[in-house]
């Protein structure tokens, strides 16, 4: 029973030791994000107010979601350095104080107040709020790319791993300047402007249709017309993505002789990547042609095919290899008569 006891101990060292590794801040953040995505699902069940269709605390709750799950990835990304420890650390602090706590209170201010956080110029208030919001994006953006660059600089052990965090970042950063296409005023609206107008909004994430239209449960992606937050989604969680997908071949490779090298993983790896930035280009392109993603016309559905094609042609190519190689370094064994 003492044995038991003294190897739960030290598993539970082991746990602490890891987790105090782990950004403080960040992953404090990514707590407090968790119950603010609770609070946020609770008032869409208790508070029957809506905002364009939508209850107004379907956006608080889609935003926690997202930042928590940016807050916990780069805590734990930080927390496996060996080089610049110290600097990464602020930078992550700066992110949190900076970039995450603005504009998820803005977000869920203007919820509460129950009036549209994005691309509201109403007021004078609505539209401090708004720049306020944009101020603390394009902060996030640097200190996103200032932590990638010191990231990218880490010695690691699993090659894959290396790969992976670095073109996570890269994607992810791409998926975060598609917001900035939001900003741009629409067609009508720059019309407006021109003509000397006071708009109570500019901007839109919608293409092809006013922001509002039918939509998609959950996301709130538009049904009826192209929509700039797919790509913006799709690129920003190549962070999460493409490190998970390392970790599990990794996994995957105690059982799988076909994994066990880490040149064949680190290339699947890298043909992933060409896929997800493939996938994040061609929901952007789609939405730009005012086009909806539950509508895909053939010319997407066509494009899509061609990704998926070589995609899948790299990694069945990389696999063979690697199960011939694996196959040619057995040993040869006799015939046993």
């Amino acid at each position: 029973m003492s044995a038991l006891l003294q190897h739960r101990e030290i598993q539970r060292r082991e746990i602490l030791k890891v987790a105090s590794s782990w950004h403080g801040p960040l992953t404090y953040c990514a707590a407090a994000m968790a119950v603010l995505a609770l609070a946020s699902a609770l008032g869409l069940v208790v508070d029957g107010r809506t905002l364009m269709g939508q209850g107004v605390w379907l956006k608080p709750f889609k935003f926690a979601v997202s930042f928590g799950l940016y807050a916990i990835t780069l805590a734990w990304m930080i927390g496996q350095v060996g080089r610049w420890r110290r600097t990464l650390w602020w930078l992550g602090t700066v992110a949190v104080a900076g970039f995450v706590c603005p504009e998820i209170a803005a977000i869920t201010f203007q919820a509460a107040r129950g009036v549209p956080s994005h691309f509201n110029f109403s007021t004078g208030l609505d539209e401090t709020v708004f720049m306020i919001m944009g101020g603390a994006a394009y902060l996030g953006w640097l200190m996103t790319f200032a932590m990638g660059i010191f990231l990218v600089t880490q010695r690691r052990v699993d090659r894959a791993m290396a790969w992976a965090i670095p073109l996570g970042l890269v994607i992810s950063l791409a998926g975060m300047s598609v917001g900035y296409l939001m900003t741009a005023p629409t067609p009508d609206q720059a019309h407006d402007l021109a003509d000397g107008l006071s708009l109570a909004t500019i901007g839109a994430h919608s293409v092809g249709a006013p922001d509002g239209g039918a939509s998609m449960p959950v996301t709130g992606w538009e049904t009826g017309a192209g929509d700039l937050r797919v790509a913006h989604f799709v690129g920003l969680h190549a962070l999460q993505v493409l490190p998970l997908l390392a970790m599990g071949l990794r996994l995957l490779s105690r059982r799988l002789p076909v994994l066990a090298s880490a040149a064949t993983r680190t290339a699947l790896v890298i043909v992933a990547a060409f896929g997800y930035a493939g996938l994040t280009g061609l929901v952007l392109w789609q939405a730009q042609r005012g086009q909806a993603l539950v509508n895909p016309d053939a010319l997407t559905l066509q494009a899509a095919a061609v990704l998926v094609g070589l995609v899948s042609a790299g990694a069945a190519v990389i696999l063979a290899v690697s199960a011939r190689r694996a196959t040619g370094s057995q040993p040869r064994t006799s015939a046993g008569w």
